[in-house]
């Protein structure tokens, strides 16, 4: 069966860009490039954030107009507007076998490995790989003894399962907000709850007729193989390997389902058995209880939950990078479209030189920043651009920039890079000490973790969180997606101890600005209420808060 439509019902951005990224994933499969796969992924993500429809650009020639949509691909988009589908696609897919390769990947076993495997057992499909590897022939394939034709066939048998590796929240939101969109449905499982990580990745389609639904579903070009199918549910897998369960539901069971697969499984145990409604809020009120953000569904409570952060109580971003640094815009692109989102300010930190991998700004590259600083607020006046800095905690707890450069700073950041492997008690003396420094007005990201990739410090944080209110130095909750730092667990331990937090990006482009709800869903993970965060307040009060 094709898993590629000849002509999508609706090309809007979303199904677009998810066109696109399929694509990518196919050139990656077939060997290609990296740089044409990574340039079909950046056009992905610039239509899928774009406020206008990109069919009627590309009808009215205009889309050579957004930044990273070359010829290559405005081809391709003309191609869409024209037919609905791709060609290439149909030649990639013969060549690069993703529905094979999904499998393998959900498998753990190496797409290049995968295609090898069913070459010498002569499997053409994921059904075939399946049949064959049950009927004992897996030991056939050079280099498969009994032990590991055992692990492949304990993760057939649980194949619809979780994926080993999470997904970022931002990718695991998108995937599966495109599939709800296209379906019809809601997102479900841990994007919906803001996880950090998505391993449980759901959508929730409400049907009297669930037979379309599921073939729509294995239609969609996220979606390379279907590996369970049900009267009213199926696991698909996309070309990276990651699981997405479909669950639908009789309309008259909307709510209950929503939030049967929304909630972790503690969280929804303690409320079971949920009774039928329609609407996920019909549902908490036949139970007697209060409405729950999807945030907050990690554990069981009780009580009414307070009232959270939302994105519109932010009114300035406390830390971005230009291209004075490692950013890729200059201070007024940043300015100006953080005046564009509806900011009051903005706050420039780019790194100083300790930070060695990337450019680092010493005293007098600060100073000259500061005159392009000045000249972009006389351009965008009353909003404002903070004079800011990233500045490095050295070995010792001392700052990487003299005391007479810091004072002239609005808004100094204090962060660790080097040295997150060091005992907890060495890194907590050194951050403390640093915290202590009068022009320090925040802690960007304490724990110093990169999801999937560095596990966080050894930090005190409960000492730090002490030593932030004894100084009124605000914790950074890091919006980047790989960061998300400090995580909703130990943002609550920040604010129930009184502490302030700061939502900020990080960005390093004018899109990264973009990632302000990654960083206030990880507040409301938290249980932050805008009085515990810093940049909801006006900009004087923001100035004012440690002096």
């Amino acid at each position: 069966m094709s898993h590629w439509p000849a002509v999508p019902a609706v090309l809007d951005n979303a199904r677009v860009a998810a066109e696109l990224e399929a694509f990518a994933a196919l050139l990656d499969l077939a060997e290609s490039t990296p740089y044409a796969s990574r340039a079909y992924r950046g056009a992905a993500a610039i239509i899928r954030e774009l406020r206008s429809p990109i069919m009627t650009l590309v009808r009215e020639g205009r889309e050579r107009e957004l930044r990273g949509i070359g010829p290559g691909i405005s081809a391709r988009l003309r191609e869409l507007a024209e037919t609905g589908s791709i060609a290439e696609v149909d030649e990639l897919r013969r060549r690069a076998r993703p529905d094979l390769v999904a499998l393998g990947r959900l498998l753990g076993i190496a797409p290049r490995r995968m295609l090898k495997i069913a070459s010498v057992l002569g499997a053409e499909t994921p059904d075939d790989f399946r049949r064959i590897a049950r009927e004992g022939s897996l030991q056939r394939v050079p280099g498969i003894g009994p032990a590991t034709e055992r692990l492949i066939l304990e993760r057939l048998d649980s194949e619809a399962g979780q994926p080993r590796r999470g997904l970022l929240l931002h990718a695991a939101r998108d995937l599966v907000g495109g599939i709800a969109a296209a379906l019809g449905g809601e997102m479900a499982g841990d994007p919906r709850r803001w996880a950090d990580l998505s391993f449980d990745l759901a959508i929730v389609v409400p049907a009297a007729r669930p037979a379309e639904v599921l073939d729509a579903f294995d239609r969609l070009p996220q979606i390379v193989t279907v590996v369970d199918r049900a009267d009213r549910s199926a696991v698909g897998v996309t070309v990276e390997g990651v699981p997405v369960a479909l669950s639908i539901p009789e309309p008259a069971g909307f709510g209950t389902e929503l939030v049967r697969r929304t909630g972790a499984p503690a969280y929804v145990d303690a409320l079971e058995p949920l009774p039928e409604a329609a609407d996920e809020r019909d549902v908490y009120a036949e139970l007697g209880i209060p409405w729950c953000p999807p945030e907050l569904r990690e554990a069981p409570f009780a009580g009414e939950p307070p009232r959270l952060i939302e994105q519109d109580d932010v009114r300035g971003d406390l830390h971005c990078h230009t291209t004075w640094s490692d950013g890729r815009a200059s201070v007024l692109e940043m300015a100006t479209a953080a005046r564009d989102l509806g900011y009051e300010y903005l706050a420039i930190c780019d790194h100083t030189p300790n930070v060695r991998v990337v450019p680092g700004l010493d005293a007098d590259a600060l100073r000259r920043q500061g005159e392009e600083i000045q000249e972009a607020n006389d351009r965008l006046d009353p909003f404002r651009v903070l004079r800011g800095v990233e500045v490095d905690i050295l070995r010792d707890g001392g700052l990487d920039l003299p005391d007479d450069v810091l004072a002239e700073l609005d808004w100094v950041q204090l962060s660790l890079h080097a040295g997150q492997r060091d005992p907890g008690a060495r890194l907590t003396a050194k951050v403390v000490e640093a915290m202590q420094h009068p022009a320090v007005r925040c802690l960007s990201h304490p724990r110093g973790r990169i999801l999937n990739h560095r596990p966080s410090n050894a930090l005190d944080l409960e000492a730090v969180i002490a030593e932030a209110i004894r100084h009124g130095v605000a914790l950074e909750v890091n919006g980047l997606p790989d960061r998300l730092d400090l995580a909703g667990p130990e943002v609550r331990l920040a604010v129930e101890a009184g502490a302030t937090v700061v939502v900020s990006t990080d960005a390093h482009s004018v899109r990264g600005l973009g990632n302000m709800p990654l960083a206030v869903a990880t507040a409301r993970r938290g249980w932050a209420s805008p009085t515990h965060v810093l940049n909801t307040q006006p900009l004087d009060d923001v100035l004012a808060h440690r002096r």
